[in-house]
């Protein structure tokens, strides 16, 4: 049962492909809950998106961790199915549910058979609402997300990356690992679980995408079914993150061949005017792999690297520019020294038309193999409906692409790159 499923998802995948447009339609249930569903009957699968904005962020200072211990204990056993049970009956219908956490929401991604939806979201509906929370698989769960910590401990990239954050955020949620640390984790309870369980899984933040083999009204149905009977509310969301870092190098000393550089500054929200001006100059500069000027630079003239790149990070709560770099340890400066070199260029000069049409192609031409299948399609619905996008967002995406001047770049390339 479970390879039909699979079977059925990657043909479903073709079909999806082969089509020049997606219709969106907004769904409202019986009791309020809206979502955005993608009709395809050829196939008798669906996939269902849910998130919870808020994630780990909600977490209290001396509680950090305990969202993502939650999440992790959400297929644990439910109702009154222990973790055995509970995955049996789950792989039985051929269904897979997956939760995850991140800083700003928690995610719920579910896949079932039209056959057996119903039963799917009956055991969906008790990992979302009655999960057991047993003292075994609290210490089992535990023991795995304190041994993922302690490796975080020992790895350059995470060791970078969490030295940036602390550095930037201060006291903020951002500043430190969702994951928590090893004593936070090791103090968490039963009820900070069924706290943290509580705090984000309310319907005042709830996102839903839908993609498949179900129609409107029964998708109506479905979501009363299973979110109708959350709490209406959850918790406070967190304050806007200040930027604290003025610039400079940080050096943290660790033993090892190779350097590990995290870099970047402030960036641009999604709703900026200027966003996609920055999406296009970022491709160019660091986005876009071998193409970028970056790895021309850095790695194809130079050999300072396997690879760097750029990225923009447009989180809800505060926005980065960010990069990294790996390098040995007697050529990392001067790999540094590089970045900041075309830091400065583009800053100055902006891009050249050539790098601007190839950008724009590289996008464009990328954009639709986003859309490969009703998992990621109904992820996206959802990162729309969460980023405050219109529903025609996606047929209207390439011509902001293409819309992106020359003048756009240079201006928000002056504004943007410090």
């Amino acid at each position: 049962m479970k390879r039909i499923a699979l079977a059925l998802c990657a043909l479903f995948t073709l079909t999806l492909a082969a089509r020049a447009e997606i219709k969106i339609q907004e769904v409202t249930s019986p009791g309020g809950i809206t979502a955005w569903l993608v009709e395809e009957h050829s196939i008798p699968f669906s996939s269902l998106e849910i998130r919870f904005k808020g994630g780990a962020s909600l977490d209290a200072p001396d509680k950090r961790g305990a969202t993502n211990l939650m999440v992790g204990l959400l297929e644990e056993g439910a109702g009154d199915m222990d973790a055995r049970q509970f995955a049996a009956k789950v792989e039985g219908l051929a269904a897979s549910f997956d939760f995850n956490v991140y800083d700003d929401a928690m995610s719920v991604s579910a896949q079932f058979l039209t056959e057996n939806r119903d039963q799917a979201m009956d055991l969906l509906r008790l990992a979302l609402q009655n999960p057991r929370f047993d003292e075994d698989a609290i210490t089992r769960v535990r023991a795995q997300v304190i041994s993922a910590i302690q490796s975080e401990a020992t790895d350059p990239d995470k060791i970078s990356g969490r030295t940036f954050d602390t550095l930037a955020f201060g006291d903020h949620p951002y500043a430190t690992s969702r994951n928590g640390t090893v004593e936070t984790v090791t103090a968490l309870t039963r009820d900070d679980l069924i706290a943290a369980k509580n705090a984000v899984m309310a319907r005042d933040r709830l996102f839903v995408g839908a993609v498949g083999d179900i129609t409107p009204e029964e998708l109506g149905k479905l979501l009363d079914d299973l979110l109708g009977d959350l709490p209406a509310t959850g918790a406070e969301m967190p304050k806007k993150a200040e930027y604290l870092l003025k610039g400079g190098v940080t050096v943290v000393p660790f033993d090892t061949p190779q350097s590990v550089v995290t870099f970047g500054h402030e960036g641009i929200e999604r709703h900026d005017p200027d966003f996609f001006a920055a999406y296009v100059m970022n491709t160019i500069l660091g986005g876009s792999g071998r193409q970028s000027r970056l790895m021309e630079e850095v790695r194809e003239k130079r050999g300072l690297t396997y690879g760097v790149y750029t990225y923009l990070v447009p989180m809800d709560l505060a926005a980065l520019y960010m990069g990294r770099v790996a390098s040995a340890n007697d050529r990392v400066a001067q790999a540094i020294d590089v970045v900041r070199d075309e830091w400065v260029k583009m800053a100055e000069n902006g891009v050249t038309a050539e790098e601007l049409e190839s950008a724009k192609t590289y996008l464009t031409g990328a954009y639709p193999l986003r859309f490969d299948g009703n998992g990621p399609i109904a992820n996206i619905l959802v990162g729309m409906q969460m980023d405050d996008l219109p529903i025609d967002y996606i047929t209207t995406r390439n011509d902001k692409v293409n819309a992106v001047t020359l003048e756009d770049i240079k201006r928000v390339a002056k504004r943007l790159v410090r």
